[in-house]
């Protein structure tokens, strides 16, 4: 079999697995955030935080709650890595510096997951388990939690309550992701990931001197790491290691967590409002954007440009051999169109054009599907985007799931578009500008342009992801990629809960025969466009300085 028939052999195996587990979970997550029962578990937990989740929050206490449980997170963290070397099971590692201690604790309570350490040399299994794997799981259902609650707002009229955040978040964790991440985790054990507290030892030589290894909840953590968008590893090398990511099944595995909670969404939000067609116009948008991300990257990484890659049979350079161009591509276009960050291969070693992929991915707000919960909640801003322009174009008052978008409701939109492409590209030519950020670069040129743009591209977005060729570990880029990891990820919020509220206080406008139908194949067509050309005309200048200029080069 050769290498490209195997790649889209694991495609089609892919999209096979996310169709099957698409209308069970997507019905679950329905009745998980519609329900008014309270499991036991769960009440025990709302006693012990203080909340009542029967009271019904509008938007500025819906966003107090996010806000205040998310800084909590990043105290507790961050307090938490610099008493590391007096904890047990440190493994004898000693405290993290004040300015990665930092950067780490806001990276994974924004689901960013940036990691600018060694994880097996760094941390110990406290901190692991205790502070990062909690976060992947935390972290992620407030995404899903803010998302449902915009849901609502179109779902609800003449009243401004959104549900309540300390519900939505408790029941995102204990009835979705706990279930799932459980099972994945047997899973990935079964494949031959490691799942244990042993501490470091010798496993022979290495390069003339012992090569070490340090043991831990492997399993458990990738497993959420995945299925939550997180995407920080337990090791350096991430999903590339063989102790996270052992075999092609693993690989694809991985994958199918990836996608699964951000397409799913899709059929939970048609549920929610009341209209199935209107999840699978959103899911169509989706799914378009991804397969037509995933073909362009594999062609890009198979096609023979040279006499090294015609006798290897595509870029294997950075490229696990155990996964091959296909599934590293596949996994590659995975992780950049969701707020993952994982790797299993080394996105700087990629094509030119291969590794602008990765990038325009994160670009596009990764929407296609998306993080847990932020991917439903950045298409459905795009969807609002897309009905004013086409409202503009016919002279009518633009009109999305019976609510009336109007000047307030565009407005906020147009905020929340804003600003990440304003941290990206202010961040980057500011690292650009001044003399000590370039040198973390390990290449000139327009490949070390793309390491700086590739770096607050991922941070700003909240992917995690990096080029594999900048040395992150400064005190520069500690403090502002975690500054750019805190505004990417809040401000979006402010302005979701905002147009939430908004749209939640209107009352419902009938249909008419001169309303657009956002439930057919050509509004579909036209949020597609919608998305590229306000991406492209955002960062295309930047991309022609990187990426595009290093591809058409080579």
């Amino acid at each position: 079999m050769g290498p490209v028939l195997a790649g889209v052999l694991q495609l089609l195996a892919l999209i096979g697995a996310l169709a099957l587990a698409y209308i069970p979970l997507g019905n679950h997550m329905a009745r998980v955030y519609s329900s008014d029962k309270h499991w036991r578990v769960e009440k025990w937990i709302y006693k012990g935080i203080g909340a009542n989740p029967d009271t019904q929050m509008r938007w500025p206490a819906y966003l107090r709650g996010v806000l205040a449980f998310s800084v909590a997170g990043v105290l507790f963290l961050y307090l938490l890595q610099r008493l590391q070397g007096v904890l047990p099971g440190s493994l004898g590692f000693s405290a993290i510096d004040p300015d990665q201690a930092f950067n780490t604790a806001v990276s994974f309570v924004t689901n960013t997951n940036w990691q600018s350490y060694y994880g097996e040399q760094a941390m110990g299994h406290v901190v692991q388990t205790a502070g990062l794997a909690v976060q992947n799981f935390v972290s992620a259902a407030v995404g899903i939690a803010v998302a449902v609650a915009l849901v609502r707002g179109f779902a609800r009229s003449r009243t401004g309550e959104l549900g309540n955040f300390w519900s939505d978040l408790v029941r995102g964790v204990v009835r979705i992701l706990v279930p799932i991440a459980a099972v994945a985790a047997v899973v990935l054990v079964a494949c031959g990931a490691i799942q244990n507290f042993s501490g470091i030892h010798e496993v022979g030589q290495f390069m003339g001197g012992q090569q070490q290894w340090n043991g831990g909840a492997v399993a458990s953590q990738e497993a959420i790491k995945e299925l939550g968008t997180n995407g920080g590893g337990y090791f350096n090398a991430n999903s590339a290691h063989p102790f996270e990511n052992p075999t092609p099944f693993s690989n694809l595995f991985e994958i199918f967590l990836i996608l699964v909670i951000p397409f799913a969404l899709t059929r939970t939000f048609g549920l929610m409002v009341g209209s199935v067609k209107q999840g699978y116009a959103i899911l169509a948008t989706m799914a378009t954007i991804w397969l037509g991300f995933t073909a362009l990257m594999m062609w890009t990484e198979f096609a023979h440009h040279g006499p090294a890659f015609d006798i290897a049979g595509g870029a294997y350079e950075g490229k696990e051999v155990r996964f091959g161009v296909g599934g590293s591509s596949i996994f590659a276009t995975a992780t950049t169109l969701t707020s993952t960050g994982a790797v299993d291969s080394f996105h700087s070693s990629f094509t030119g054009l291969g590794g602008g992929i990765t990038m325009l991915g994160m670009m596009l707000g990764e929407i296609a599907p998306g993080g847990t919960g932020s991917g439903l909640y950045g298409m459905l801003i795009m969807a609002i985007i897309a009905v004013f322009i086409a409202g503009l174009m016919v002279g009518r008052t633009p009109e999305y799931l019976g609510k009336k978008i109007g000047s307030r409701e565009i407005k906020l939109a147009a905020c929340y578009i804003l600003i990440t492409p304003a941290l990206v590209l202010i961040f980057t030519a500011a690292a650009m500008a001044l003399p000590t950020p370039g040198n973390s670069m390990t290449n000139s040129g327009a490949h070390g342009f793309s390491e700086i743009l590739y770096a607050y591209t991922s941070a700003s977005n909240n992917n995690g992801s990096a080029f594999a060729g900048l040395n992150a570990d400064t005190q520069w880029f500690n403090s502002t990629l975690g500054l750019a990891m805190l505004f990417g990820r809040f401000l979006p919020m402010v302005f979701v809960l905002a147009l939430a509220g908004s749209l939640a206080e209107q009352k419902p406008v009938p249909q008419t025969a001169g309303t657009l139908r956002t439930d057919k194949p050509l509004y579909a067509g036209l949020l597609v466009g919608t998305i590229t050309i306000i991406t492209g005309l955002t960062y295309f200048p930047a991309l022609a300085l990187g990426p595009l200029a290093e591809g058409l080069a080579s």
